[in-house]
Formats: structure tokens, C-alpha cells, sequence
């Protein structure tokens, strides 16, 4: 039944309605939540949640087990199993691969069917899983697809079969967002590249160089916005820079071929480079070693990929930073915004990912487990 319905209904018991959302927000038995999480999940202000939790600790049916920790004496209510569709953005992209691992385990854990598919990366392909997921039936749609032009297309085929639907990085008219605060994360690589200018080239940077990814649309190219922001608040006197605009499509090969011919223009012995992910970054890298010109330029990453922070461990590296999405912990949390739209709980219109600046200083202390991982493959 609908919220709207409820209103309406003069029989129904609201205290009792609230009471079983705040008992439906614990899953599993013996789960122990603080009251922010269960007012999140049951989608109740916080004293509402806690004048509840009292009453029904009163009544035996939730027991207290910590200075704000609550278990229910249920059993806990067994929800509706849901079949979701995940159409992951491309099987050859590692953000995209621990995105779909992350997404995977947590609906294994949950007990929700998972239909998964591969827009590898093409527009076409993602128009066509988009009708697969329809025919599908499939109770909500995750879309991770990159094509800015696509998104109205992918978002009316959902929204004409009434299916609600998460977009993962790119926005989708009438889809809730779920991923990256992208100006945010572009601040925090760019304040950083202006302390690292100022340390390591006296505030003498000669051109800035940044790697778009142009068919992702405006708000991506966001964190390239936020990157400049951070640079020139960090050095003012900036303004009179030249800036560059190139396309890499954000892939190594293609950020590597315009680095490449950009290199062939320019003489500038100070460049500071912000990528619109760590896969560019690689690309703008390899193009300065293969000129030669390593020591002219500063590059600013961005996801913290395993192959940017692998590259952050060499000695040396002129990838001095990558600001982590953290996409192998995207599951767990796009698996609860589901949940929440299909049992009718409050749901923002965009939820955001944390972001953390990573650099060849503090990516053991971030990430410290990629050795271990490592080893094992040895």
C-alpha cells in the first residue's frame, strides 16, 4: 500500500504502521543497529525511532543491547524477495569490475536475484540490455552506462514499464543517483596539486591540461571544474594560465594518443594534468616517458583504481595523487537505496559516495590489503 493510500485509509492504526517499519529495518537475526541506521531504514525521524524503541523494549519485543545499540526479540520478517537488474557499465574497466563484484556479493547475501548484464561500454548495447531488463520483469533497474545522450532513452524505457530505476555516475532523468560528488572529489585532487606546485615548482606551472571524458556529460566534467577550483584556490595568481581541454575518452589508449600530440604542440616545462580517472592519468603518464619529458609534469588521478595506486608505489611516479571512490564498497549501500525505493521508504534524489585523496604517501595506510592481495597471486 501506497503512503498516499495509508492517509487515506481511516482504519489504519498509524503508531502500529510505524511500529512495523521500525521492526522491519532489522534483517537478520541478532542484528544489532544504532538509531541512526534504523531510522534510516525504516525512514522515521530519530525521535520518532527512539520513542518507539522505548515503548516496544517496554513490551519485550526490542532489547537494548548497548549504550545505542538495539536488537529485536523477533524473528525478523521475512521481506519479499525482489529480482533486480544491474547492467554494469563494461566487463574490461576495473572501476566497473569491483562495482559489479561489490554489487554481486551483497545480493548473494541478501538472498536477491541478480540479473546482470554488460553494456560493454557501448551506447547500443545499453539501449539493448535496457529491453532485455524490461522483458525481464525485473522489480528495479541499476544502470551503470556512460553515454550522457543514452541516459533519457534507458531512463523512458524504465519509467514506461514502471520499473524504478538507480543510475550509477551518470544522471538518468527520474532515476535516483547514486555515486560521485564529482566537484567535491575534483576539489580535493586539485587543492592538492597547487600545495604539491607550490612545494616542488615555486607556484611556476606553465599549463594546465585537463582529461575529459566529453560523451559522459556535464557532470562528470564536474570533477574537472572542481579540480581547477582547487588549483587556482590554493594559487591565485593562476588566472593568466593556459588550460587545455583533451578528450580521452577516459581510457589509457586514447588519453595516451591525445597526450601524445599534444606533447608534439607544446614546450611548457611545467604542467600540472588532471584526469578525469586514473585510466586517463595512466595514458597522459605513458606519453610523457615515451617523450622524455617525465620531470614537466604533475598528474591527479581519480577512483584510486588498483592500477593507479599500483602506480603510486613506484618510486618516483609523477602520479602524485588519485581521490578513491571506493567502488569495491559500492554493493552493500546500492543494494539498501533498492531496498528502500521498493518498500516505499524516503529516498533522496542523489546519494553520495565518500571520497578520500590518496597519494604515494598514505596508500599503504588506505589501502592496505592490496599487498596481501598481491602476494597471493605470486
Amino acid at each position: 500500500m501506497s503512503p498516499e493510500a495509508r492517509a487515506r485509509d481511516p482504519y489504519l492504526v498509524k503508531s502500529v504502521v510505524h511500529s512495523s517499519q521500525l521492526l522491519l529495518a532489522f534483517r537478520t537475526a541478532g542484528e544489532a543497529l544504532p538509531l541512526r541506521e534504523i531510522s534510516s531504514r525504516s525512514g522515521l525521524p530519530k525521535s520518532m525511532a527512539f520513542r518507539l524503541l522505548y515503548t516496544l523494549e517496554r513490551c519485550g519485543m526490542v532489547e537494548k543491547v548497548g549504550e545505542n545499540l538495539y536488537q529485536s526479540c523477533l524473528r525478523p520478517f521475512k521481506q519479499k524477495l525482489y529480482r533486480l537488474g544491474y547492467a554494469a557499465q563494461g566487463a574490461d574497466y576495473q572501476f566497473s569490475i569491483d562495482v559489479s563484484r561489490s554489487l554481486q556479493r551483497a545480493a548473494a547475501a541478501e538472498g536477491i536475484e541478480l540479473i546482470s548484464l554488460d553494456n560493454r561500454y557501448s551506447a547500443k548495447i545499453a539501449q539493448r540490455n535496457a529491453d532485455l531488463l524490461v522483458r525481464e520483469k525485473v522489480d528495479l533497474v541499476i544502470e551503470f552506462q556512460t553515454d550522457e545522450n543514452v541516459a533519457p532513452v534507458v531512463a523512458a524505457k524504465c519509467r514506461e514499464a514502471n520499473i524504478p530505476l538507480i543510475a550509477i555516475d551518470i544522471p538518468h532523468p527520474g532515476a535516483t543517483y547514486y555515486g560521485a560528488n564529482n566537484y567535491e572529489a575534483g576539489l580535493i585532487g586539485g587543492r592538492y596539486m597547487g600545495r604539491w606546485a607550490k612545494q616542488h615548482w615555486h607556484s611556476e606551472v606553465d599549463e594546465i591540461v585537463m582529461l575529459e571524458l566529453t560523451r559522459a556529460g556535464v557532470l562528470p566534467r564536474m570533477r574537472l571544474t572542481g579540480m581547477l577550483a582547487g588549483i587556482k584556490e590554493v594559487m591565485p595568481k593562476l588566472d593568466g594560465c593556459r588550460i587545455s581541454y583533451l578528450n580521452g575518452d577516459g581510457r589509457l589508449s586514447e588519453s595516451f594518443e591525445s597526450m601524445r600530440r599534444h606533447l608534439r604542440m607544446t614546450r611548457s616545462k611545467h604542467i600540472l594534468i588532471g584526469a578525469i580517472n586514473d585510466a586517463s592519468a595512466l595514458g597522459a603518464l605513458r606519453a610523457f616517458q615515451e617523450a622524455g619529458r617525465t620531470d614537466s609534469c604533475a598528474i591527479m588521478g581519480q577512483n584510486a583504481s588498483p592500477e593507479g595506486r599500483a602506480e603510486l608505489r613506484q618510486p618516483g611516479t609523477r602520479l602524485i595523487g588519485s581521490v578513491a571512490y571506493f567502488p569495491e564498497r559500492y554493493g552493500e549501500d546500492l543494494l539498501r537505496v533498492a531496498l528502500d525505493i521498493l518498500n516505499r521508504r524516503p529516498v533522496p534524489p542523489a546519494v553520495f559516495v565518500k571520497h578520500q585523496l590518496v597519494t604515494p604517501e598514505t596508500v599503504n595506510h588506505v589501502y592496505p590489503n592490496d599487498r596481501l592481495f598481491e602476494m597471493t597471486l605470486v
